[in-house]
């Protein structure tokens, strides 16, 4: 059974499916680029070249994008030479940083030396064993750590039991970390010309203890000999880090202030169904069809009007907007955005109405709970919203 959350430790509910809390996308101003593997920690092993090699090639490179063209964003790096660095330190380094994002990255291998393409990962249980078997390749490299035992609490990256674990935990920056890793995916796609592979959840420990939004960037296939030149290259190096830089300047566009969305980890069951996520595949079949029609919101603002509302969850999805849950509420709607099933309630004329709105329903206990504005039905860009909010 999974559990229904508001952001708050005293107000659980046991609803199914999972409920996430009503996130917004925080400020960028420390970015953490964690180059997989190093040291005497190889990675994947092509015929050209080894994947920690070109993994640093490439946070390197992304690092330098970034430096050189946001001058207020803050790089740090997990590794920026070829040594060892254990996972659990990874995450560790960013939580220490209050960095508001985590990106890692790591190169694909595959017994089927057909496959190719770029696939994006973030924190959850994995729901094919394809996504499995990536998690347990990456996760190995804790056996190469002394005392990963002790460290890890027993975790045995080969024993499928093992990841029983992470149905325990959800970051509570899901949603942010989905909208990114739909980002890179489309930028991948779009001006790299790789094979969408899409968004996926796995366990992977890098991401495990990670407290801002935070992806797992599959950059392409060293098992595959065309794909492997193009990686091990400047210009395919080069091309791949533009593509994630591209990803970060759209995420940050629509960014707010990070102390007003800044949450402590939150735990949570994870059902066997995945979360949905931004992107379908063909893999994937659990997500083949799109919500209906009754998931978007009911437009009861005059054409051309905004619309101000709270948002008060997020879910996996679709409960309904008559859930127990909501019954202290009134009006309640939902939308669809990012994949994932969002639930308002109000649908005021100003911003001085919304805004007593917000404070009843922070008063009933949804401390997490913000405004979102609606034109004709259609949910406005969070970066234009800010603006109309005066943030």
């Amino acid at each position: 059974m999974a559990r229904f959350i508001w952001l708050l430790p005293v107000f659980i509910f046991t609803v199914m499916p999972c409920v996430l809390d009503a996130q917004q996308q925080s400020a960028i101003r420390t970015v953490v680029i964690d180059a997989g593997h190093g040291g005497h920690d190889p990675g994947a092993i092509g015929k050209l070249a080894r994947e920690k090699n070109i993994n640093l090639a490439i946070a390197l490179k992304l690092g330098n994008l970034i430096q050189r063209n946001m001058k207020d964003v803050r790089v740090i790096y997990t590794r920026d030479r070829d040594y060892f660095v254990e996972l659990y330190r990874r995450a560790e380094i960013a939580n220490e940083k209050k960095a508001d994002l985590f990106i890692s990255i790591h190169c694909n291998a595959n017994d089927n030396h057909s496959l190719k393409g770029a696939e994006t990962y973030v924190m959850g249980l994995h729901k094919s064993q394809a996504n499995l078997e990536v998690a347990k390749f990456e996760n190995a490299s804790i056996l190469l750590e002394s005392n990963y035992q002790s460290t890890y609490n027993g975790f045995d990256p080969n024993a499928d039991e093992s990841y029983i674990v992470f149905s325990l935990n959800q970051n509570s920056n899901l949603e942010q970390s989905t909208d990114f890793a739909a980002g890179i995916q489309d930028q991948m796609e779009e001006r790299v010309g790789m094979n969408n592979r899409g968004v996926r959840q796995a366990g992977f420990m890098v991401l495990y203890k990670t407290t801002m939004p935070s992806v797992l960037v599959e950059v392409g296939y060293l098992s595959n000999s065309t794909e492997e030149k193009f990686l091990v290259s400047d210009k395919g190096q080069e091309y791949i880090a533009s593509a994630i830089f591209r990803a970060l300047k759209n995420f940050r566009t629509s960014a707010v202030n990070p102390s007003e969305t800044r949450t402590p980890e939150v735990k949570t069951y994870i059902p066997a169904r995945e979360t949905i996520t931004a992107k379908l595949y063909v893999d994937d079949p659990v997500v083949a069809q799109p919500p209906k029609d009754r998931t978007k919101p009911q437009e009861t603002s005059k054409r051309g009007e905004l619309s101000f509302r709270v948002q008060i969850a997020v879910t996996t999805q679709d409960i309904g907007v008559n859930s127990p849950e909501f019954s202290r509420f009134s009006q309640v709607m939902v939308y669809r955005h990012g994949g994932m099933y969002k639930y308002t309630v109000g649908d005021e004329s100003s911003l001085h109405e919304v805004q007593k709105l917000l404070d009843q329903v922070r008063a009933k206990g949804i401390k997490d709970a913000f405004i979102v504005i609606f034109r004709n039905g259609e949910r406005i860009p969070q970066d234009e919203a800010n603006r109309i909010l005066g943030k």
